[in-house]
């Protein structure tokens, strides 16, 4: 590693790596520092994305698809299953590989990659974060840079260490667990998705095949409840009654920000980028996607022209802020409305729900009409309902 890059990027995950290549495509001289010894282990995610909004930014690879589904089914409390009609088909991403390819795809754009590379605290000159303080293979580097952009995850410290307010309330973070499972049997065009509060409270439980006999089981839910009852004791409890016979693999846990908007994700000389910005889906949890695009379409680049015009300032950064809202802002803020009013639904709100939609016809059992029937007491959520769903602004 050389003592100073225009960039440096802390998190060689997907909104890392993308940010990485789209600010080295920009002329920018960029290290990307991951701390694990291999970038895409461990897979810490449902690893579910939707063929629409990944084309959007990248054209799949067939390596990255470890399975194709057709259709999403809703499990109610009372087993009542609705099986949802949509158009867009999802992929099953084998996240080791995709996020690999991601970094390899930064390191052809001359990004320099360096894996088990601790990042333990930031430098700062007049007011403004300068680089970092990094530990790798046992010897200690400071490492400045006119920006650090924050690709580290959720309740990102390169953000707190950087003034930035990253904390979360329990009812905004999911607190998950998922195990990867083989040794079952499995529909593999369809995923799962099971709604009760016994299941997993404030949150929801997925069901994702990997192919016939292998699928990521997994579930979310409220911080507000973890206390009570761990993510993995609901989880262990679902597959033993479930799956009896499943052979467990690997489990991993961790936290999803399902929250509004940051109120600030730039300071002078730095950026947040992904779960570290609070991106993902308020409603879902989904981050993949979201975090790509705001990489790809904007941080990489605004990062890139502030080097280029010798002005890495708060206000000269916020450039990215700006137009990120401007992309998903409004549906995010709905997304976040909905979710509120979701996590609020009873099991025999859910029970009603999924009973009303069931005896309509199969091209009427839309995510719309199961969101308008599952709340039909705020009618004045219908709007960001079908803004959300539609795509519509």
């Amino acid at each position: 590693m050389k003592d100073y890059y225009d960039i440096i990027i802390v998190g060689a995950g997907p909104a890392g790596s993308t940010a990485a290549r789209i600010a080295a495509q920009h002329g920018a001289k960029v290290l990307l520092l991951e701390k694990d010894r291999e970038i895409g282990v461990p897979v810490r995610c449902g690893e579910a994305v939707g063929e629409k909004g990944l084309k959007r930014v990248l054209e799949p690879r067939p390596e990255w698809i470890a399975n194709r589904i057709e259709a999403v089914r809703l499990i109610a409390p009372d087993g009542t299953v609705v099986k949802v009609h949509h158009e867009d088909i999802g992929f099953i991403l084998d996240r080791k590989r995709f996020d690999y390819d991601l970094a390899m795809m930064a390191a052809q754009q001359g990004v320099k990659v360096v894996t088990k590379a601790y990042v333990y605290g930031l430098l700062k000159e007049n007011d403004s974060i300068a680089g970092v303080k990094v530990l790798h293979l046992g010897k200690h580097f400071q490492i400045k840079a006119k920006i650090v952009i924050g690709a580290d995850g959720v309740e990102s410290r390169v953000g707190r260490w950087a003034g930035l307010k990253t904390n979360l309330g329990l009812k905004d973070i999911e607190t998950c667990v998922q195990m990867t499972v083989s040794n079952i049997k499995l529909e593999r065009s369809y995923c799962d998705f099971y709604f009760s509060a016994k299941l997993a409270p404030g949150g929801y439980l997925w069901v994702f095949p990997k192919n016939e006999h292998l699928a990521n089981i997994g579930l979310g839910i409220s911080g507000e409840f973890a206390a009570q009852k761990s993510p993995l004791e609901y989880l262990t409890e679902f597959i033993e009654q479930k799956f009896p016979e499943a052979a467990i693999l690997t489990t991993v846990a961790g936290g999803v920000p399902c929250a509004q908007f940051m109120e600030k994700v730039v300071a002078n000389g730095l950026m947040l980028i992904g779960d570290a910005a609070h991106q993902a889906n308020p409603m879902t949890g989904g981050g993949i996607i979201q975090s790509i695009i705001a990489s790809d379409e904007i941080a990489g680049r605004v990062a890139a022209e502030a080097i280029q015009k010798n002005d890495v300032s708060e206000s000269a950064l916020a450039a990215y802020a700006k137009e990120w809202d401007k992309v998903n802002g409004n549906s995010h803020r709905r997304s976040y409305r909905l979710k509120e009013a979701v996590y609020k639904l009873t099991d025999d709100d859910l029970n009603r729900t999924a009973a009303t939609i069931s005896k309509k016809a199969p091209d009427k059992q839309t995510i719309i009409n199961i969101f308008k029937t599952a709340l039909i007491q705020h009618p004045k959520l219908v709007p960001d309902i079908i803004k959300v769903f539609l795509g519509s602004d």
